[in-house]
């Protein structure tokens, strides 16, 4: 693996040299008594990493740091048409969407390509001729309507909804992961699905927006089944909503499902059968290749054993006049565009209020990424991923290590038992940074040029028998979750490992001519939000090993729980529509990753000063760029219909309430603002929220 070097200096010092660099002349003599060549590089954004022509310096960051930050950017910025809501991540997709699309383009354009290049060009072409999709009509997928149409029993039923190469809508879904309490195994786990609406409440909320959704979404089913040739469409449409709202009545919502103590219900086949008899769950196991497992795990089982019965009861005829609108929903993209407009005008418009549907490139670059995304990967890395930024990315990521062991240790309110166990499991974290050590292949996975339809639903049956294949063999570490060409990160509790793609690895998130305390703010932050997720409050169920099980002593479980709770009620108090407050439980996850990432970070680049003083640029303190970069990793816009969506459904805040409503839990911040109680974001201190 390479790294970035230099002997005799940090890594993370040098980010703080070159930005003081930049706009310095060296005056060193050289033998020859000339003047030495100077290197000047210079941050993406700014002149340090600051795009500070964005800020609105009219507004106290007192009174809303967010604005002060972003204030000129948000006046100032259209949201794409094509886009629900726009921001420092869209603009980060966009580049790597433009850096892929140039990718499978050469693929396609070359005249001898290899085996990978011809796949990856065969499909985006594919993709891209619309001419003979409107000329195919419904005939790619005549047969598979036609098996709908004519079903008989809840067996034909059953079966097309466990064929996984149609990938059709059902009340339950299966898959295969790792056992959380056993994971040196794969198992099969079962959740609650089938639903047209984003959640549960949307099938119950009150009002006129609730009803207009419920409206639009009745309009679409009617289309689609008209579509298809389906007599009586908006008759049967509202029978379709009548099942999906009997489905509804039991799921379990955004917050209950987050726990992961009430999610694993493992039991035998015989237990299942026993709780939810309506459903022919051995038939079901069978047509997916998996009818020989003994044990299952059931994430919703309250919910499981309702939808069991809801399909018991519900007549053959509605639930086939649900399959075909999610048969047709399913494979609009690739259908005619009286099929892809009708979904786009519900789902994009109606829903999140989107007034153009993305162009058509952009969506053939998602199904490429989709389907063939390491293949693509594997060529982006090495055109876009120098090995000095994984180098840079190594040492920041001990950096924020060695700061969160120490934050551990300092805790007042944790036991040293606790901490022990704290300890073992930050020192078991499995960083993986920028892509994986091995790639995957998709071997097996053929793409026909003149069969668009048949080529989606050999890769849904690809990729599940991909999974059925993890069954009974060892655990591989290496896999990676992401594509390299992602612009995100996670932290995986199983496997107890953070993993940061190439794709988030660039301004304003990270720039290698940026300041240091512009890195740490933003990169930095979100490592150490990625190690929170380790310790937030469903993250902390599991130990060091990645196995889900209580390490906690009941004091210090308690004392962890009082901390989480009043986060939790700061971001409940936040309004971002009028009667529309955020839910502070159904985001605790991410704001504790975020309170717990801004805070290792600030320490880290403390460190990285050697007790020196921060250089002060263009007027702005070390601390205050620190503070700053957070805020302008979250500039965003939305569209108010798309708000509301993700208020309801997070569990992510809204950009505005990532930045400040950590900032003002941060006793660092009111120093470096000056922030005192006559500011409207002021925390008296001992309100401010510290878990770790």
């Amino acid at each position: 693996m390479n790294r970035y070097l230099m002997t005799g200096v940090s890594l993370l010092a040098l980010f703080a040299v070159a930005c003081s660099e930049t706009n310095s002349v060296d005056t060193t003599e050289t033998t020859a008594s000339v003047e030495a060549p100077v290197e000047v590089r210079v941050a993406e954004l700014g002149a340090f990493g600051i795009a500070t022509e964005n800020m609105d310096l009219s507004v106290e960051p007192g009174d809303d740091f967010f604005q002060y930050v972003n204030g000129t950017w948000l006046d100032t910025t259209e949201i794409p048409a094509d886009r629900s809501n726009y921001g420092a991540f869209h603009r980060l997709s966009d580049r790597s969407e433009a850096r892929v699309r140039e990718i499978i383009e050469t693929a396609a354009g070359k005249a001898d390509p290899s085996a990978d290049e011809k796949r990856i060009g065969d499909f985006y072409n594919a993709y891209l001729d619309t001419d003979a999709i409107e000329a195919a009509g419904l005939d790619p997928i005549r047969p598979v309507l036609e098996r709908i149409r004519s079903a008989e029993s809840r067996d034909d039923i059953a079966d097309l909804m466990s064929d996984p190469a149609l990938g059709l809508a059902a009340p339950v879904n299966p898959y295969v992961y790792i056992d959380a309490k056993q994971n040196d195994e794969h198992i099969v786990y079962i959740t609650q699905s089938g639903l047209g609406l984003p959640n549960r409440n949307a099938y119950f909320d009150e009002g006129e927006r609730a009803d207009e959704i419920r409206a639009g979404y009745v309009n679409y089913v009617a289309t689609m089944l008209a579509e298809a040739g389906v007599d009586d469409a908006e008759g049967r449409a509202q029978a379709v909503m009548n099942f999906e709202t009997a489905l509804a009545e039991n799921f379990w919502e955004p917050v209950k499902r987050r726990n992961r103590d009430l999610t694993y219900n493992k039991m035998s086949m015989d237990d299942l059968a026993e709780m939810a008899p309506g459903m022919p769950w051995q038939r079901v196991f069978d047509n997916l290749g998996i009818g020989d497992v003994e044990e299952v795990i059931v994430r919703e089982n309250t919910a499981i054993d309702a939808a069991a019965d809801v399909f018991a009861e519900t007549s053959v005829d509605v639930m086939a006049d649900y399959l075909t609108v999610s048969l047709l929903g399913g494979h609009a993209a690739y259908l005619p565009a009286a099929i892809d407009d009708a979904r786009f005008e519900f789902y994009g418009k109606t829903l999140r209020g989107q007034e153009e549907q993305r162009p058509r490139w952009k969506r053939g670059v998602a199904q490429v990424n989709g389907t063939l995304g390491e293949v693509v990967g594997k060529v982006y890395v090495g055109e876009h991923f120098p090995p000095a930024s994984k180098g840079q990315m190594e040492e920041l990521v001990e950096n924020l290590r060695a700061s969160f062991k120490d934050g551990i240790d300092n805790l007042e309110w944790m036991g040293d038992e606790t901490k022990a166990q704290a300890q073992y499991k930050l020192s078991k974290f499995n960083p993986k940074i920028g892509y994986p050590n091995k790639w995957e292949t998709y071997s097996g996975l053929n793409v026909d040029r003149n069969n668009l339809i048949g080529t989606v639903q050999s890769a849904r049956a690809w990729a599940w028998d991909d999974q059925v294949s993890d069954l009974g063999q060892p655990i591989d570490r290496e896999e990676w979750g992401m594509t390299p060409q992602t612009v995100n990160a996670y932290y995986n509790s199983i496997l107890n490992e953070i993993v940061f793609p190439a794709a988030i690895l660039d301004a304003p998130f990270f720039d290698p001519n940026a300041d240091a305390a512009v890195n740490y703010g933003g990169i930095g932050a979100v490592i150490g939000h990625e190690m929170g997720h380790g310790f937030d409050d469903q993250g902390r169920k599991s130990d060091g090993d990645g196995i889900q099980r209580d390490w906690w002593t009941p004091e210090d479980a308690e004392g962890f729980e009082a901390r989480a709770a009043g986060l939790a009620d700061q971001y409940s108090a936040f309004e971002p529509l009028p009667g529309e407050n955020l839910n502070g439980r159904l985001g605790l996850g991410e704001n504790i990753g975020d309170l717990t990432g801004v805070t290792m970070a600030y320490d880290a680049y403390k460190r990285s000063l050697n007790g020196e003083e921060a250089p002060i640029i263009d007027g702005f303190t070390g601390d205050q760029r620190f503070f700053m970069a957070w805020a302008q990793v979250w500039a965003i816009k939305w569209r108010e219909a798309a708000l509301s969506q993700q208020i309801k459904n997070g569990p992510h805040s809204p950009g505005e309430f990532r930045a400040n409503g950590i900032v003002r839990n941060v006793d660092a911040w009111y120093d470096a603002f000056n922030v005192g109680p006559d500011h409207a974001m002021y925390i008296p201190p001992e309100q401010r929220v510290k878990i770790w």
